[in-house]
């Protein structure tokens, strides 16, 4: 088919269906005409997709078909639908997608911070780079229990800023620098911390103070930085997929495990803002935390491997996101 001339031909009535399509009141009759040229420019939209897939016609008619679907039956409204789509699609979609990224980042992120723990925890110098000695006994004695003080507020101020960091690993993560920098920075200040903790004989308080919270929220972080560096890898090999394009769609994916990641973090900053300092026993605490954890992972394993084997991918739909050419592989 010769779009050119297909488009030459249908172009008044696609004007005419994008000048009624915008219009706030419509007659009778314009209404009636609304709907057949509606119907009438669906048909043409089928017609290019299966004989002359050219990507700009196509977006160009879905989105003039979107705005007469919404002069035709209203603008569409967020839904509980969408939203149960969102917990029980997209996102364990986009968060199975990266597991083995997860994992990756996860294991080197643990390896650095053991590593700096040990070297803070043997080496003078390295210790003493943490404060002087009134400094550090202060904090190993009061400063590091009492920071976990229960109360919404603590809880609240622990989800801002763990939710901030967490959308900047995401948001930035073309960059490749930024996620790996918070990465680094994250897993050398816990270790060296622990190290602090377990030189002065305090390894126990650290450990039953980190966990109940910890487990989860370090979780979300590793999965941030890996969606990060997954975008990252995408600009630098896209596969068979043009760049531009590679980059949108995982773009898109990933930013929905930045949406979701926002719901994580809440769960484990009322954990750290209500159980981590509270007067349960710590087998109850930590409990909680490996319960969280292990809630988190059931959650993207199992609803993931379901959604992702049905094709998704955590990205938009295509009329959301728009049409795209098919390519080969």
């Amino acid at each position: 088919m010769d779009l050119d001339a297909f488009a030459a031909v249908r172009d008044a009535q696609w004007g005419r269906l994008d000048t009624l399509a915008r219009r706030r009141r419509l007659t009778g009759a314009e209404s009636d005409e609304l709907v057949r040229l509606y119907q009438a420019v669906a048909t043409d939209l089928s017609t290019v997709r299966s004989t002359a897939p050219d990507p700009a016609t196509v977006t160009q008619l879905s989105d003039l078909l979107g705005r007469a679907r919404n002069a035709i039956a209203g603008a569409h409204e967020p839904a509980w639908g969408d939203v149960t789509r969102f917990v029980v699609v997209s996102l364990p979609a986009a968060l199975y997608r990266i597991r083995w990224w997860t994992v990756a980042v996860s294991t080197a992120s643990l390896l650095l911070a053991v590593i700096a723990g040990v070297w803070v925890a043997t080496q003078p110098d390295a210790l003493a780079a943490m404060g002087t000695p009134s400094e550090r006994t202060e904090y190993v004695d009061n400063a590091f229990a009492s920071y976990y003080d229960p109360s919404a507020g603590f809880a609240a101020m622990v989800w801002t800023n763990n939710a901030w960091i967490t959308a900047q690993c995401i948001g930035l993560g073309i960059s490749g620098f930024w996620p790996a920098f918070v990465l680094v920075n994250n897993a050398v200040m816990v270790g060296a911390t622990g190290g602090m903790m377990a030189e002065y004989g305090r390894l126990d308080v650290f450990l039953s103070l980190i966990a109940p919270h910890g487990l989860l929220e370090l979780t979300a972080v590793f999965v941030a930085g890996a969606a990060g560096l997954k975008i990252f890898w995408t600009w630098i090999d896209p596969g068979h997929r043009p760049r531009l394009r590679a980059l949108a769609e995982e773009g898109r994916a990933l930013f929905t495990v930045a949406i979701g990641l926002v719901g994580v973090l809440a769960v484990s900053g009322l954990i750290e803002g209500f159980v981590t300092g509270s007067a349960l026993p710590w087998a109850v605490k930590i409990s909680i935390g490996v319960l969280a954890l292990a809630g988190f992972w059931v959650y993207t394993l199992v609803l993931g491997r379901r959604a992702v084997a049905a094709g998704e991918t955590g990205d938009l739909d295509a009329d959301r996101a728009g049409q795209s050419l098919p390519v080969a592989g």
